[in-house]
């Protein structure tokens, strides 16, 4: 079964961190202005896990902007371990103080996106009914993140990841 598996993103990913170079941008209830972490460059690497297939290695390299509009606008290049590198392209805004919406070119529906304590939850599925659940936590050092993405299908566990998210530029 082909599981095409996100290396977000936002995945990254989609990902939606709570920092601004260099320091982490965090406010009395948490972090704030979260989409400028993937401002200018960032570089995900993980492993990926996929049910009754060999590990492999994934690498994300995104390059973001906010729009006038608030939103972010993220492309990545993904490159999974024997494959040829694909694009995908993010759209987030911040829809109330820890809420996010938004597209991935990848995705099937909105990518909802939450605050939860100190970290980021990101939902959305995919076709061949593929549900994604993927966390990202920023670190202290303000110019990185860990991320753990589970891929569901019919409520079952068929895919997982974990890797972690640096700014590059």
């Amino acid at each position: 079964m082909p599981v095409r598996l996100l290396a977000l993103t936002f995945v990254a990913p989609v990902a939606l961190l709570g920092a601004t170079a260099p320091s982490l941008n965090v406010g009395a209830r948490g972090v704030t202005e979260p989409l400028r972490f993937f401002e200018g460059g960032t570089e995900m690497v993980s492993v990926v896990k996929v049910i009754m297939k060999k590990p492999y290695r994934s690498r994300t390299m995104g390059r973001g902007k906010i729009l006038p509009d608030g939103t972010l606008s993220l492309v990545q290049q993904v490159h999974d371990e024997g494959k040829p590198a694909q694009r995908r392209h993010w759209r987030i805004k911040q829809t109330d103080d820890d809420s996010f919406l938004g597209t991935m070119s990848d995705a099937v529906g909105p990518v909802q996106v939450e605050e939860i304590g100190d970290r980021f939850r990101f939902k959305f599925k995919m076709k061949g009914n593929l549900a994604i659940e993927q966390w990202v936590t920023p670190m202290a050092d303000g110019r990185s993140a860990e991320t753990r993405t589970t891929v569901r299908k019919m409520g079952m566990r068929v895919a997982s990841s974990e890797g972690t998210i640096r700014k590059t530029s």
